[in-house]
């Protein structure tokens, strides 16, 4: 967070334009006086890719590389834009009319998504970005693994919290992740990176994975574990996975047998492509001296090279169950070991296209922006921005600036505002740490318990996570089944096998064809403790400002 006195010439300059506004007998009411205002931005940034061959099965995981950029110079209040990312949903294509979302579900109120609902019935749409509900802020994007495992009543973002919304972590039956990597910290406000990265990419892939067998009890549940793989410069592997009864449960909570078998834990995922979803953005507005409304967004900035390129996404992947699940399940079934390679034999590289993109502000739509950049396919099959040669902004930047006429909001130049508006020298609200996130001392995180702990770690984002050591089958997400005996041994003994055999500094995914790998805050990396080399986790418990 800035000094105090660093962040007053922001506010004596809304006072003084407070008081021109009032002083200002020759102007008319109104001029140079700013409101803040939210609704600043909203739009998708996207790509679209080629169908998937109709026999390849090309429906067991999804994968690619993003750029990590600071697309803000400085942590802001109330922000929101995801890097670019995907969507993962259940493949329901084969129910056309009803409903998914049982009557009593958030998104069964949002009437535009019928009949089926399939879109918000359940989804993994983590992935890179900037949160309004992170606490802390440090400049810099995050990863997170947010899903939506029930009509968006509630989210999972890591092994014990929502995908932001709340300090407290979730209840013991809404956990939904479970800690894989013995070597990683997942703490509840993201993965934050090292150093200043300007384009580097990170690399993550979902698949879904038989750690489990199926059951035909009540409900009925898949095989299918939607794990996350990352490729990082310092780390590489899987990180955690949905157990599938995040996905399965749904039916029996509201005694709707329909979607037995309609959830990730069974059905085939559905990705189509990928965007930056612009969400939140703050905005000041305020009028020149002829009553004109004009307005002022954050600053905006994607990583360009010489030519006004900026390459965002690149090797674009889908898989078949050929490339690692069939693998795996052997090995876990008795087999042959499984080096937990995603293999190249059950891979598939779409053609990407590029989308056309639209902006508004406030429900007005934004024009000029299409003149600034456009969204492109390069060669080599990545998808990135292109910057044009125009006098608005420089190459690299988002306009700021924008000017109502009628119903719409045109981008202009700076040197196009006018100065009684005093636009130019407003600067926009930082965020403020939040309060800690925090676990209970009871339920599912005291029974069984850790091993070992509590340990600290400070990381670059200004806090310090405290995380305990599990063991795996132990860990707090688990505790809400009742499963036997043998089913908790048989996936603890696999989970050993893991442990003693992928390591975290080779590749999982195929390297990147192009760039360099973002490495992760290294004080998210830890070593298991002596006597805790396999089997066991760290389960963060809390995360809190560093005093």
């Amino acid at each position: 967070m800035k000094p105090l006195l660093k962040r007053l010439p922001g506010l004596i300059v809304f006072l003084m334009l407070t008081t021109l506004s009032c002083a200002g007998r020759d102007l008319p009411s109104g001029v140079g006086v700013v409101t803040s205002q939210s609704e600043g931005l909203a739009g998708y940034i996207s790509f679209g890719h080629e169908p998937l061959p109709a026999a390849g099965g090309y429906n067991a995981g999804m994968g690619f590389y993003a750029a990590v950029w600071p697309l803000v110079d400085e942590p802001l209040a109330d922000f929101q834009i995801g890097l670019p990312g995907s969507w993962i949903q259940p493949d329901n294509s084969d129910n056309e009319d009803k409903p998914l979302a049982p009557k009593g579900t958030e998104a069964r109120k949002w009437k535009e998504r019928g009949p089926t609902w399939s879109s918000v019935f359940q989804t993994i749409e983590g992935g890179l970005g900037y949160w309004a509900g992170n606490h802390f802020r440090y400049g810099l994007p995050k990863f997170s693994m947010n899903a939506t495992p029930q009509c968006y009543d509630y989210e999972v973002g890591s092994p014990g919290w929502s995908f932001f919304y709340s300090n407290e972590a979730l209840p013991d039956d809404r956990l939904g992740i479970a800690q894989l990597s013995n070597r990683l910290l997942i703490p509840p406000d993201g993965l934050p990176f090292q150093g200043k990265p300007n384009g580097e990419f990170l690399g993550y892939t979902w698949m879904a994975l038989p750690f489990t067998g199926p059951t035909s009890g009540d409900p009925p549940t898949g095989d299918q574990s939607w794990t996350c793989f990352l490729s990082a410069a310092n780390f590489k592997g899987p990180i955690a996975y949905y157990i599938p009864e995040t996905w399965s449960k749904i039916g029996k909570l509201f005694n709707y047998p329909f979607v037995y078998g309609r959830g990730l834990d069974a059905r085939p995922g559905v990705m189509g492509g990928g965007a930056m979803e612009i969400n939140t953005v703050p905005r000041f507005d305020t009028k020149d001296a002829k009553g004109r409304t004009y307005t002022k967004l954050p600053k905006l900035q994607w990583p360009v090279d010489a030519q006004g390129r900026a390459f965002l996404v690149q090797d674009v992947t889908y898989y078949s169950k050929s490339a690692l699940y069939n693998a795996f399940k052997a090995w876990r079934d008795g087999g042959p070991a499984c080096s937990g390679r995603i293999e190249r034999k059950g891979a598939f590289k779409p053609k990407l296209y590029a989308e056309s993109t639209d902006y508004s502000q406030a429900g007005k739509k934004i024009t000029g922006v299409d003149g600034v950049f456009e969204t492109r396919v390069f060669k080599g099959n990545v998808w990135g921005l292109q910057w044009s040669k125009n006098p608005l902004v420089a190459k690299g930047l988002f306009p700021q600036y924008y000017k109502e006429v009628g119903e719409k909001r045109m981008a202009v130049s700076a040197a196009a505002v006018p100065a009684e508006t005093k636009l130019l020298d407003l600067e926009f609200k930082r965020a403020e740490k939040g309060a800690p996130y925090t676990s209970p001392n009871g339920g599912a995180w005291a029974k069984p318990g850790p091993k070992m702990g509590p340990f600290t770690a400070r990381l670059v984002d200004g806090s310090v996570v405290t995380y305990s050591w599990y063991r795996f089958v132990d860990q707090p997400s688990f505790q809400q089944y009742h499963w036997s005996s043998e089913k908790k041994a048989k996936l603890q003994a696999l989970v050993e096998k893991l442990h003693a055999s992928w390591a975290s500094d080779r590749d999982y995914m195929a390297p990147p064809t192009r760039g360099k790998l973002v490495s992760l805050d290294p004080a998210l990396l830890v070593t298991p403790p002596t006597g805790l080399k396999v089997g066991y986790v760290p389960i963060v418990t809390r995360q809190a400002m560093d005093q």
